[in-house]
């Protein structure tokens, strides 16, 4: 019993950082424009990486990591900083829930980059899940309208967005392989100041440009929430849950996304879409059960292993 409390504890956690993460892109649309993309995603990853650098101080050591440490996190930074930059480009010309809806494929490209890289099986339940997820982000991009589906009618921002994901997809098989038994705080801590690095070659240029007393209070306020909410806890959640349920099991949350989208958007004053895009919003929840309910278990079942004092999963593959 204590263990299955513990392994829905950690579920628990994971749920939060789905709906977290949620809040993010409806966030995210309103201070698109406010700012340019890349700049935006540079103060968000430095504000981050400053407001969680006492944190890091006080619980471990704030030493350079190896070159090789420092090579997995630029990896996994470059998979986030690359995400974040697209996503606000998308935001311009698309919708929140568009862009929570083409997230829903991110768990399918996850399970595939997963399988190449860990060798993780992507079983049975993995493969079906599939169908409905992506046949409910095709109802919902195209508004359960087959004239819109032939006629191939996207948002300018939606391949774009798509462009992002295959990108994002990286993000928890790399937690995976390149993690080496740090804390999680310090590993989040130099992946957000290496993201900051990528960002900064890629901002850098523009910062003389920005006209920085005509910023709106509103998109400082947006951007810190974005910081400290979907960057820091996100972060934190997503790679601690990560190696304690298996990248996949984690990804699979993103499929709560577009029901949560729809409930901060309904909260914020936002009209609901059609009852139309409903059937596909109960495929992609659907696909996500689907694929919690295959996951193996020994992957769901890290934390409790190490506690008992077998083998940690980095070590296994480095044998």
């Amino acid at each position: 019993m204590r263990q299955l409390g513990t392994i829905w504890r950690i579920h628990a956690l994971m749920l939060l950082a789905a709906m977290l993460i949620a809040t993010s892109f409806t966030v995210s649309k309103a201070v698109a424009d406010g700012m340019d993309p890349a700049v935006l995603t540079l103060i968000r990853f430095v504000l981050a990486a400053l407001l969680f650098m006492p944190l890091t101080a006080w619980r471990n050591s704030l030493r350079l990591p190896c070159w090789q440490q420092l090579f997995g996190y630029a990896c996994i930074s470059f998979t986030l900083t690359g995400f974040f930059w697209l996503m606000y480009l998308s935001l311009r010309s698309t919708t929140a829930l568009n862009t929570g809806v083409i997230f829903t494929l991110v768990p399918s490209i996850s399970g595939l980059y997963s399988a190449v890289l860990l060798r993780e099986r992507l079983g049975r339940n993995r493969l079906l899940a599939m169908i409905p997820a992506t046949v409910g982000a095709i109802w919902v991009l195209f508004h359960g309208s087959m004239e819109r589906l032939l006629a191939f009618d996207l948002n300018p921002g939606d391949p774009l967005f798509f462009l992002s994901c295959l990108l994002m997809a990286f993000y928890t098989p790399l937690v995976r392989l390149f993690h080496r038994d740090e804390p999680m705080s310090v590993m989040t801590f130099w992946i957000l100041v290496t993201g900051s690095g990528w960002l900064l070659i890629l901002a850098g240029p523009r910062l003389p440009d920005v006209p920085w007393r005509d910023i709106s209070l509103t998109v400082w306020a947006g951007t810190a929430y974005l910081a400290v909410f979907c960057t820091i806890i996100s972060f934190f959640l997503s790679q601690f849950c990560t190696l304690r349920l298996g990248p996949t099991r984690v990804m699979a949350y993103s499929y709560l996304y577009p029901p949560f989208i729809l409930a901060v958007e309904w909260f914020c004053g936002h009209p609901l879409p059609s009852a139309q895009v409903l059937p596909g919003l109960v495929l992609i929840v659907a696909a996500m059960l689907i694929v919690q309910q295959g996951a193996d278990e020994p992957a769901s079942c890290m934390f409790l292993k190490q506690k008992q004092g077998e083998p940690h999963a980095t070590d296994q593959r480095q044998h």
